[in-house]
């Protein structure tokens, strides 16, 4: 009876992964900030059976309309109107999908090159890992928002140039994280045994490596999207990103910046977005680091 005892609580024992999330949901902090980016999420799908107005209407016997609990406010525009009569809700409604997809997209894209990369440089080392290296330091050297500019200068502005120039050197990021985890991991025992029983490199890399590393990977890619969202809304303040009269967090925050004195909540609300939004992905990132690497546990 105590040898089935024993092996009963062997194996209702959690998995590391259910142990991880268990002490990521002990944090309020982050469970609240996870809801809030699905709330963003959801804004972002069903943008257009939630947003009272179309986002591009324009009214000028609405323009600068203040909100709705201030004197002269409609509560049928509840955050107001902008310059041109537009309802300010329904372009933040419809903005955050731009600034989701473009964070996603771009982090997607970057960690999937960066992972690939890291992988080959940590494992081979030698003038594979001297090349990817050397591009990693070169693109490095250049701050991220100049370099992006640069681009788009070049490019023009548009969605598909905007991921263009965003990718090309986010990838960097994850890349170092990859490469780090990879040059500790390729002499664990584990990757020793696979390579005693014959296991290709790419076997190894992909089904042993791979696996055991993808945690600080995914904690690193959570902040970094925190940081795409707020390079699209720089570049679309400068007006190299998304183009009117399609909704942008950042272009809206730039449309108001001439009416800050006497219509504050043009620029105000739409930049209230984007500091929830990033705040939340922190908030978030900060709880899953805290949750799955060992050196934060008790």
């Amino acid at each position: 009876m105590t040898v089935l005892s024993n092996s009963s609580n062997v194996a209702q024992e959690p998995s590391l992964l259910v142990r991880n999330l268990l002490l990521f949901a002990r944090s309020k902090l982050s469970i609240v900030s996870i809801f809030i980016v699905f709330g963003f999420c959801i804004l972002a799908l069903f943008s257009p059976w939630i947003a009272p107005h179309d986002p591009n209407e324009t009214d000028l016997f609405l323009r600068l309309l203040p909100p709705f609990w201030i004197e002269g406010g409609d509560i049928a525009y509840p955050l107001g109107c902008d310059a041109l009569g537009r309802d300010i809700l329904s372009r933040i409604i419809y903005g955050s999908r731009v600034s989701i997809f473009v964070g996603l997209s771009v982090i997607l894209i970057a960690t999937s090159i960066g992972i690939l990369t890291g992988l080959s440089a940590g494992y081979f080392g030698g003038r594979i890992d001297s090349v990817i290296s050397r591009i990693v330091d070169i693109l490095l050297a250049f701050p991220y928002l100049i370099f992006a500019i640069a681009l788009m200068a070049m490019m023009g502005p548009g969605l598909q140039n905007i991921l263009i120039a965003l990718v090309y050197k986010e990838w960097v990021i994850p890349c170092r994280v990859v490469r780090g985890e990879v040059l500790s991991a390729r002499k664990a025992e584990y990757v020793e045994a696979a390579k005693a029983s014959g296991a290709s490199n790419r076997y190894i890399m992909l089904r042993e490596i791979l696996p055991n590393i993808l945690s600080p990977v995914v904690v690193v890619s959570t902040v970094r999207m925190a940081h795409v969202i707020i390079l699209e809304a720089s570049l679309s303040f400068l007006g190299l990103g998304i183009q009117p009269p399609t909704a942008s967090w950042g272009s809206m925050v730039a449309d108001g910046r001439v009416f800050m004195l006497e219509s504050w909540w043009v620029s105000t609300f739409p930049g209230l977005a984007i500091l929830i939004l990033v705040l939340a992905l922190n908030i978030a990132s900060q709880g899953l680091r805290d949750a799955f690497d060992p050196k934060f546990h008790d």
